[in-house]
């Protein structure tokens, strides 16, 4: 989302279109500084930049989720790192569902730790919503992140009511954290866990999220509109296979 004048003019045409909004990614995420959101450094000063898009996004995008992520352990302290993530959650979740939306939290592959985040199975993300403690947090699953996690199923259907929001990709061997494939293309269990969500009562929107972005074979470099009917049928055949 640009700023100023394009950033108004961007809204506005979202509005127009008629377009539901399921989720968003601020430009500031993250609790602490991280590799891709450095500043604002301070603590007061992030949760404000936060605060800032629910404020400006929220309006277009009623009953949306806002992602949030942890950055990662600052100076290696993972302790303090999570209090800060706490405080930054218990803040800010009650901005979002005065303003009609919600936050989920999401933790991501260790491939991001260091970087981006402290947290990177799905037990972890149960145990910072649980100590944040307050209502309308919840968690962001996304497969690429958290395919590996030995224990997500069994999360899922013990803490399904957490979940907020569902993102979908494939897996190969990555050459960044920008190197996702389609659906079904690769080893990650897609329709073992759709059916492991549907049991545990999640009625959610299901995010194509694939970043594709510094590879020799992008995915971007096609057509965009096929590869969004592709993983559409993908999800749909995962189903179906997994029955």
């Amino acid at each position: 989302m640009a700023e100023g004048a394009a950033g108004r003019e961007q809204l506005e045409a979202l509005r127009e279109s008629g377009l539901p909004v399921c989720s968003v990614q601020p430009a500031v995420r993250t609790a602490v500084p991280s590799a891709m959101q450095p500043s604002p450094k301070g603590a007061d000063e992030r949760i404000a930049a936060y605060r800032a898009s629910l404020e400006r996004l929220a309006p277009v995008a009623p009953g949306a989720v806002f992602v949030t992520n942890t950055g990662p352990a600052p100076d290696g302290d993972m302790h303090r790192g999570l209090e800060e993530a706490v405080r930054f959650h218990r803040e800010l979740a009650p901005v979002a569902a005065d303003l009609g939306v919600r936050l989920a939290v999401e933790p991501l592959n260790p491939i991001s730790l260091n970087a981006e985040t402290m947290i990177w199975t799905f037990a972890q993300a149960v145990e910072l919503i649980e100590r944040t403690g307050v209502e309308g947090l919840g968690l962001c699953l996304d497969t690429w992140n958290l395919w590996q996690d030995p224990l997500l199923e069994e999360g899922i259907r013990s803490h399904g009511e957490l979940i907020s929001i569902l993102q979908v990709s494939d897996w190969r061997t990555p050459r960044s954290g920008m190197d996702r494939r389609s659906v079904g293309t690769g080893p990650i269990p897609t329709g073992r866990l759709l059916h492991a969500l549907a049991e545990s009562g999640y009625t959610g929107a299901c995010v194509v999220e694939i970043f594709s972005q510094g590879v020799p074979d992008s995915l971007y470099d096609g057509d965009l509109r096929a590869l969004i009917r592709q993983n559409r049928d993908a999800l749909e055949q995962a189903w179906e296979r997994a029955a």
